[in-house]
């Protein structure tokens, strides 16, 4: 009985310890969503008016040609970027968008394309190494505080091989998936086009569709050289705002994920005091029935003998 009760006890105790890791987790995770959501919120601005320059050159110039705006039929190579977590703890965070993006793949495959992964975050290369499947190209230290220089990077290597014919590892397509932030219950996995670009002015936020029409821009130089310049640009805030909104919905997540792993690591700790109390009980009333019934025995026995 003894030893069945210090095994209850150091369970409970190491249940104890877990519980404060899962608390200081979710704090963490807590405080860091904030500046996740700001920096979203930062980002905005620049977004929203970088879409509507182009949307305008482009609306404003009928017939004007690009390559990145246009639909290549050299390749049926297709990127799928992932966008995942450098770190666990997140729920079902990965394995969401990795179950996405494997139905993505499926789909393309189906239409005769081919897909080729391009990996953001540790979560997802581990996934792919392990089932010993290529992957064209990988980022990772920065899931949950990216930079922008992270979204220059990843964005450069897509446009470029975008550009490459497909004997050089060109694709003729790039899909994004990754998880938006809706709020602190509600995070979506989304399926996004990157290139050919579609410029969609529908997605304005209110804010901007009180602004009226598209500006009336005079553009110097020509159209297509500003377009040369801006849509890098473009692509690169593009990408800057779904690794803000994956970091967010991670951080979102893990939060969630933790609080959950703290209650249900006090309420085991509540079943094993629980457990253990009634093992001790069980103990001490065993102590005292043997002394109990050494006393009587010892009572006959004087009594026998006179």
């Amino acid at each position: 009985m003894g030893a069945q009760l210090r095994r209850i006890r150091q369970r409970a105790s190491t249940v104890r310890s877990i519980s404060k890791i899962t608390r200081a987790q979710e704090l963490i995770a807590s405080s860091r969503i904030i500046k996740a959501q700001q920096r979203v919120r930062a980002s905005g601005p620049y977004a929203r008016q970088i879409t509507r320059a182009i949307s305008a050159l482009i609306s404003y110039n009928v017939g004007i040609s690009h390559p990145l705006l246009t639909e290549r039929t050299d390749t049926r190579r297709a990127a799928v970027l992932l966008i995942t977590s450098d770190r666990g703890f997140c729920g079902g965070y990965n394995s969401n968008v990795i179950r996405e993006a494997e139905g993505l793949m499926s789909l393309l495959r189906e239409e005769g394309k081919q897909p080729v992964p391009y990996i953001v975050g540790r979560k997802g290369i581990a996934w792919y190494r392990f089932r010993q499947r290529d992957v064209a190209h990988e980022w990772y230290g920065f899931s949950d505080n990216p930079r922008f220089e992270n979204a220059e990077d990843i964005g450069r290597v897509l446009v470029e091989d975008f550009g490459k014919p497909e004997a050089d590892g060109g694709v003729a397509e790039i899909h994004v998936v990754y998880t938006e932030f809706a709020s602190m219950l509600t995070q979506r996995v989304e399926v996004r086009r990157l290139l050919p670009l579609e410029i969609e002015e529908a997605e304005a936020a209110p804010a901007e569709e009180e602004m009226g029409a598209l500006p009336l821009y005079e553009f110097e130089p020509e159209p297509e050289r500003v377009l040369d310049a801006l849509l890098p640009n473009y692509i690169e805030s593009r990408i800057w705002h779904m690794l803000l909104q994956a970091a967010a919905s991670e951080h979102a997540q893990r939060r969630r994920a933790m609080k959950s792993a703290t209650d249900n690591a006090n309420e085991l700790v509540e079943t094993l005091t629980r457990v253990a109390n009634q093992a001790r009980q069980a103990e001490i009333t065993q102590e005292i029935s043997e002394i109990v019934g050494g006393a009587n025995a010892l009572a006959e026995a004087s009594a026998g003998s006179e």
